[in-house]
Order: structure tokens, then sequence, then C-alpha cells
């Protein structure tokens, strides 16, 4: 067994990026802890996609959609990313919860309800680095292997200890 105080190699991987995020904080924190960055004008405006994950985030900033929001178009952009992309989240940038932020939030809510569009509020650069690598890493193999295999282990125990099983079982 590996000792406590040893750190494990750090996890890289492939990102492609808009090529619109060129210049993004973002960017420049996923390059420093050396993932591989690839830019591209053929994906959606604000994208992240981490192909061995199959992962894909659209970053979005509330402050930069004109009003009225129905006329922005960001409806229609995320439609197209939710049909494109089968495990898609939407990185909805808030650096404060005001009114314009919460408006679009609960506007995308109502809409993609029901869909397989997971919205993720984040505040700096830091966070969307942060909560995009913990996404791709947990959903790539052979990560998502382990983590299947622990959830498969701690339900075994769960119905192995459980009285409630004990239980059903002398019912049965």
């Amino acid at each position: 067994m590996a000792a406590i105080n040893e750190t494990p190699a750090q996890w890289k991987t492939t990102i492609i990026i808009s090529s619109s995020l060129q210049n993004h904080d973002t960017c420049r924190t996923l390059s420093a802890q050396q993932h591989r960055i690839r830019f591209s004008d053929s994906v959606e405006a604000g994208a992240f996609i981490f192909p061995r994950s199959g992962t894909a985030f659209l970053l979005v900033d509330p402050q930069h959609l004109p009003e009225p929001l129905e006329e922005s178009g960001l409806t229609e952009r995320i439609q197209k990313f939710v049909q494109v992309h089968r495990n898609c989240f939407l990185l909805l940038y808030s650096p404060f919860n005001g009114k314009k932020e919460l408006q679009v939030l609960s506007q995308i809510q109502h809409r993609f309800f029901g869909s397989n569009l997971k919205i993720l509020p984040v505040r700096n650069g830091a966070q969307i680095a942060k909560g995009m690598l913990t996404v791709a890493k947990a959903t790539s193999k052979p990560h998502v292997d382990r983590i299947r295999e622990r959830m498969s282990v701690a339900r075994a125990h769960v119905v192995d200890t459980s009285p409630v099983w004990e239980m059903l079982k002398d019912i049965f």
C-alpha cells in the first residue's frame, strides 16, 4: 500500500478549446498545469472539449449578454451545444449573484429541464478549471472504472451489513 504522504502523478489530458477563449485566464491555468491545449475555430465559441472523457463545457458570462435575454441567441447556442455533445455542462460565470445572473440561471434551468445539460455556476477562472478537470477526470478511463468499482464495493458492504436487508432476507 502507498504511503499516505505520497502524491499521485498529476493527471494530464488533451483539451480542445474554442479559439474565442485563446486569451482567457482559464486557458493559462490549464496550460500551466501542463494539459495539452488545442485551439479550434470549428467548435462552439466558449467551448472546452475533453475528448478522452467525452465531456464538453460551454462557458457563458451573463454580463456579456444583450437585453432582453430572449433576443441574445443564448438559448439557441445552448440547444445546439446540447444536441452535439452527449455529456455537456454549462459553466455559468457569475462572480456575484446579481439579479441578472439569477434570471439567466432560472431561464436556462426552466428551458433545459430534463435535458442532458448540467449547470455549474462558477465565480472565477480557478473554479472554472477545477470544475472542468474534476468532472473530466472522474469520467475518463481508468478513473471511471475505479469509481464504479468503489461504488460496487460500497453497495455490497451496505447490503451485507444492513439490518433492513437482513429483515427482508428473513421475510423471503
